[in-house]
Parts: structure tokens; sequence; C-alpha cells
């Protein structure tokens, strides 16, 4: 089946007692048994509920998976890879990475004593040399955000396996439609279905999907007793937002591209960071890996001061000053003071990431008007 047509049917079942084409909002908590232990595969909403199945069994398919399960939101789901852990266990992550995955890293699992050693991930050589005896998880972001740095996924899960490691690649920028990790030999994927997956703006919601039985259960456990679920209201809206994931990501590209190259050529702009330029330094493994190089974009001014990035950033019209991703609208971003405001100002100045740099989520409306609207911002 080709993609376009599977991330349209996912999951879809038509509902058993009414035939209904789209899923039903099952908005209940309990479920009645005929008696005890007498139930129909449902008993409390926490453990699970059809239309949270119907959309895990939706974000299995579409990322080439055998299980998925769904949560509260993205960090939630992180939270849960990072409960497959131990006091003393080691995770080797990429040094360009979300600042609420360093956050909820650095300031809540450090504190049971797990170590989190931060390599430059693009070059697998740096994860070789960081694999210590107790190093239990690999995590990566490709493309990374806000940089657009780009790990081989391959070769890294290549690493892992040899040393009996666990991979898990946050999926976010790139989406099922232009990247499939598992695919590749990860054992975990992460999105934040927040972003591309719900696609507009009114879902909070993370999930992971994975290959192996027993990962699977043991995350199930974690998802069951921790609690971090998504309500039936919320799953709708993503199984509803994934029909469409892959005209809107078309688009979404489509639109990245043509503003990527017109920013480049512009007179004040100092660097762009995209990954589908031929002279970046991961478009290879890029080309290699995904089917398109997404809408996410970064760039810095040839005046760094923090005045002129301010300008820009509250100067469009079009591009809305804003947290957050994979929208259908297009939205600007501080990254220093805003997405990655948590993590140290010397740690992102050492990592490559300005006080200047500023973030686009390109949505799809037209791209004429997107770039009118960068032009009259950037003057």
């Amino acid at each position: 089946m080709k993609l376009a047509t599977k991330i349209i049917h996912a999951g879809a079942e038509p509902d058993p007692s009414t035939g209904a084409i789209m899923t039903p909002i099952y908005q209940t908590s309990t479920y009645v048994q005929s008696a005890p232990g007498q139930h129909k595969g449902y008993e409390y909403a926490r453990s699970q509920n059809p239309t949270r199945k119907a959309l895990e069994d939706a974000l299995a398919i579409i990322e080439n998976g055998k299980y998925a399960l769904a949560f509260s939101s993205g960090v939630a789901a992180t939270d849960a890879v990072i409960k497959l852990l131990n006091p003393g266990d080691e995770v080797i992550a990429a040094n360009d990475m979300y600042g609420g995955s360093y956050r909820l890293f650095t300031k809540v699992w450090e504190r049971y004593n797990i170590k989190f050693v931060y390599v430059d991930t693009s070059d697998s050589n740096n994860i070789n040399k960081a694999i210590s005896p107790n190093t239990k998880l690999i995590w990566i972001e490709t493309p990374t955000n806000p940089l657009m740095n780009i790990t081989d996924i391959e070769a890294v899960a290549s690493i892992a396996k040899k040393n009996n490691i666990i991979l898990c690649v946050d999926n976010t920028f790139a989406s099922p439609y232009l990247q499939n990790p598992l695919t590749l030999g990860a054992d975990i994927v992460m999105h934040s279905a927040t972003k591309y997956l719900g696609g507009h703006s009114d879902v909070i919601q993370g999930c992971l999907m994975m290959n192996d039985a027993t990962l699977r259960e043991k995350l199930y456990f974690i998802q069951k007793s921790c609690g971090a679920v998504p309500g039936p209201q919320d799953c709708f809206l993503v199984l509803r937002g994934i029909k469409t994931l892959h005209v809107r990501m078309q688009r979404h590209c489509e639109n990245g591209e043509k503003i990527a190259h017109w920013l480049r050529k512009h007179p004040k702009v100092a660097r762009v960071y995209w990954p589908g330029f031929e002279d970046n330094a991961g478009f290879a493994v890029a080309k290699k890996q995904m089917r398109g190089f997404g809408g996410m974009i970064s760039f810095t001014l040839k005046d760094e001061s923090i005045d002129t990035a301010n300008k820009v950033l509250s100067g469009t019209k079009i591009f809305s000053l804003a947290e957050s991703l994979g929208g259908v609208e297009s939205l600007i971003n501080h990254p220093a003071s805003m997405t990655h405001a948590s993590i140290p100002r010397e740690e992102r100045i050492k990592n490559g990431l300005s006080d200047g740099l500023i973030r686009l989520s390109v949505g799809i409306e037209d791209v004429d008007d997107l770039i009118e609207d960068l032009q009259q911002a950037i003057g």
C-alpha cells in the first residue's frame, strides 16, 4: 500500500455498533463488566480506551511499527522512555536538542542518578567514544531542534545494537511522512503529536512506536501505572489530523524549500539552517533517510543584536510569534528566550544556538504571502 493511502486508512475501522466511518469519541472513564473479570477488553480508561486504541493502531502503521502508545504530551512520552532506566544508568543525547527534553533530563532525572552525556550526534564517532559500560540509551533528534543538524540513524542503530543499547529517535520534525526510524534500525520512535501529526495547533499529545513486544509491555506498564494518558477527545483530534498528514507535509516541504532559498539570498541574512541545501554537512544523509527536507528553518541576521532580532520577531503579520510548530499556520520563534530558554546560555552558545537565532515553522499558506511577510519584517 502506498504511503498516502496508508496514512488515510491507518487504524480506521467502521464502528461495529453503528457503522460510523469515523472513530467515535468514547468519553467514558469505566466499562461495565458482566461478572468480575468478564469484560470486552476494556476495564478502566487509564488502561485502555477504544478511541485511543484506534489512534495507537494508526500510529504504529504509519511508522512501520508493530506497536504504539499514546501519551498526554511529547514530554510525557519522553519521560516514559527514561523510566525504562535504573539509577546509575547513562544516556547519550544530542547536544543540540529540544529545550523541554533537556530540562526533563537535567532538572528531573539527574536527581535520580541518571547520567546524561551530550555529544554532537551528527558524527556517529562521537557516540562511539561516549559509550561506557553504564550506557543504556541513546537519544537523538534528526533534524535537530533548532539547528536542523542531521544524524545518520542507520549508523547509530548499528552502534546501539552492537553494544546492546536502546536507540530512541525523536522524529517530531520529520514526521512519519518524511522519515521512518524503525525501518532504519531504531528501537523506539518518539513524536510530539502536538506538532505535525495533529497539525492544527489544537491538541497536546505524545506517542511512542516500537517493534519489540517486550519493550512495548514495559512501556505500556509505565503508561498505565504512571497515568500520563491522553483523553479520547485529544485522540480523536490526532486521528483526524493524521488523515491529512501527507497533503500538509507536501505543502510544508514546498513552502519550506522556497523560503529557505529566499532567505539565503537576502542581503541582511547571515546564515540559514535547513538540511536541503546541497552544501549542508548533513545533506547526503538527509537525502538518504528522508523523503523531503521539511518546513522547519532557522536563520540568523548579519546584525546580531537582540533589538534587530526582536524587530523581526514582532514585525511579522502572517507568521505568528508563538511556541510550538507543525501546524497549518506559520509560526516564528526565538529559541533562546522561548523553546530553549531552559538551556543555560553558555551551553546554548557553545552548541551554536546564538541569542539572535530565529526559528520558523513554515505553514501551508500561499508561499508568496509568507515571503512578502518576511520581507517587510526583515526590511
